[in-house]
């Protein structure tokens, strides 16, 4: 017979192993694969900052039930550099984490994830963050797309232009899918009102950060305003080296580029003066937002921004849609549930989301701002998806957005 104290140093140790793996058994993996280093790293930080904080606050309220049990959240990093061929790396090493789901905020990279993640026996959810519609036809089953279109900011701010009676301008975009998409949207709305295309330079706004060969070759050709811009960082740089080389007009900031990040990084909105872009994240107090703000600024020790702000609720949709489905590990239910997890208003969250479309996409308003006499403007806030007036004033009738909400036709 053996010695007693030893049968229990052994019970107590096989119930520690079972204790541990019950333990991590009990974890939802979301991997994150994005640029976290390079021009683009402050951009790749914000979106994971976001999803950080929802992953905190969901695990600090006790998880998600599924599948019978308590789960909670671990979120594993992975830098990419905005490389494609990177990021299919990285999420074959997520897979062996199991992770459920991952988050890429690029679209080329995301892009090529879409091409391995409905593999059988390898099935993940892509959480994307751009504003391509071509994100919206890729017909794969297991997509969610946070951010408004970006063909109806090209419609936004062809029409703030042409207000300031600006007929000529010149493109100077990154390179890339989401570029040229834009590139090719903003020229069919401005060619459409009657503009004119002064020049077309396009520049990798991931890894460059000397703009004069593409900004001389835009400036000369005269335009009121430039469509300008790829990743914060360096679109004020780009902003900035324009400003030096005289120029005097517009610029149009793609939607990527966030205007609090590029107004703190050139010490104010001197150099801003007729811009057009997104609006600042603070732009719309809704009631949730400024504890929202609070914490995230304690928390990461710098300033807020809509990457992760739309990263932090798609964070909160996921969860909310794995308990809607009841499981965490079929990602086809999970994917499905998706439409339960809304509407999201501005009572509870620091923006709002009111419903999500067949193709995957998260439906929120477009919300722009300009810089007049060296101020932010008020935003504008457009609805831009709905089908009848009916829908657009049931929007109206939920949402505590306190500024007049429009309907971008």
């Amino acid at each position: 017979m053996g010695h007693p104290k030893k049968i229990s140093y052994l019970l107590i140790t096989v119930l520690m192993i079972f204790w541990a793996s019950s333990a991590s058994a009990a974890e939802i993996v979301v991997g994150f694969s994005g640029p976290l280093s390079g021009p683009a790293a402050e951009y790749g930080q914000d979106c994971l900052n976001g999803i950080d904080m929802a992953i905190r606050e969901i695990n600090a309220t006790g998880g998600v039930m599924a599948d019978g049990q308590k789960f909670t959240f671990r979120l594993e990093k992975m830098d990419d550099k905005a490389s494609p061929e990177l990021a299919v790396a990285n999420a074959r090493q997520l897979l062996e984490k199991e992770a459920l789901a991952i988050f890429d905020p690029v679209l080329s990279s995301a892009a090529a994830l879409l091409k391995i993640n409905e593999e059988e026996c390898g099935e993940f959810i892509v959480m994307g963050y751009t504003s391509s519609a071509q994100a919206d036809h890729t017909k794969n089953n297991l997509l969610i797309v946070t951010a408004p279109v970006l063909t109806d900011y090209a419609k936004i701010y062809t029409n703030y232009a042409w207000g300031k009676g600006w007929r000529k301008a010149a493109m100077v975009v990154s390179l890339g899918a989401y570029g040229d998409e834009w590139r090719q949207s903003f020229k069919a709305a401005w060619e459409k009102r009657g503009g004119a295309i002064t020049a077309d330079k396009p520049a990798n706004f991931y890894t460059r950060t000397d703009f004069v060969a593409p900004l001389t070759a835009a400036i000369a050709s005269k335009p009121d305003a430039i469509l300008i811009g790829g990743p914060s960082g360096t679109t004020a740089l780009a902003i900035a080296q324009a400003r030096e080389m005289g120029f005097k007009g517009g610029f149009l900031i793609i939607d990527q580029a966030k205007m609090d990040v590029i107004a703190q990084m050139l010490d104010g909105t001197r150099l801003m003066e007729n811009s057009i872009g997104t609006a600042n994240a603070n732009s719309i107090p809704v009631p949730a937002y400024a504890a929202y703000e609070k914490k995230y600024k304690d928390t990461y020790k710098k300033i807020n921004t809509w990457e992760a702000v739309l990263h932090y609720e798609a964070m909160h949709a996921l969860a909310k849609a794995i308990a809607a489905a009841g499981t965490q590990d079929n990602v086809y239910a999970v994917r499905a549930a998706f439409p339960k997890a809304f509407p999201m208003i501005g009572d509870k969250y620091p923006a709002e989301i009111f419903t999500v479309s067949p193709a995957g996409r998260l439906l929120m308003p477009a919300v722009t701002q300009t810089v007049q006499g060296g101020k932010f403007s008020q935003a504008d806030v457009y609805i831009w998806w709905t089908k009848t007036n009916e829908e657009f004033e049931n929007i109206k009738k939920i949402s505590k957005i306190p500024v007049p909400i429009k309907l971008l036709n």
